[in-house]
């Protein structure tokens, strides 16, 4: 009989194939957390234009006649004021924000007509226009 000397514990190679699963495994899982938290932020940017759009044209117009030169918290008083945030932080007609407002038509500060514009990270512009 051989006397063999039995030995605990892993090769080398099991090691290496142990870490490549794990490591592959963490880099899917970061990048589908990267994708759902893109269309988590873009779910936002939809929300947020759509309270925007129903404050001008249920609110506003409806009380006004007309359509305003800018929007804000102080004329769309209806909406929470956190919406004229973007998801990065940047607010509503600063250069950077994934949110417009254009009004056309205007004559002095009041507009005929507007469109609402949201970049989105994973699907096309998102874009609402006055009804009128």
């Amino acid at each position: 009989m051989l006397n063999m000397k039995t030995r605990k514990g892993f090769t080398v190679l099991e090691v290496i194939v142990v870490v490549l699963f794990a490591s592959i495994g963490l880099v899917l899982f970061f990048l589908q957390k990267v994708n759902i938290d893109a269309m988590k932020r873009d779910e936002t940017r939809k929300i947020a234009i759509n309270a925007m759009y129903f404050a001008l044209e249920e609110g506003f117009y409806k009380e006004n006649g007309h359509y305003p030169a800018t929007i804000s918290p102080d004329n769309l008083t209806v909406i929470d004021p956190a919406l004229f945030t973007d998801p990065f932080g940047i607010n509503l007609g600063d250069p950077m924000s994934s949110y417009t407002y254009e009004p056309t038509s205007c004559d002095n500060d009041k507009c005929q007509s507007y469109i609402l514009r949201s970049l989105m990270e994973k699907e096309g512009e998102f874009i609402r226009q006055s009804r009128r």
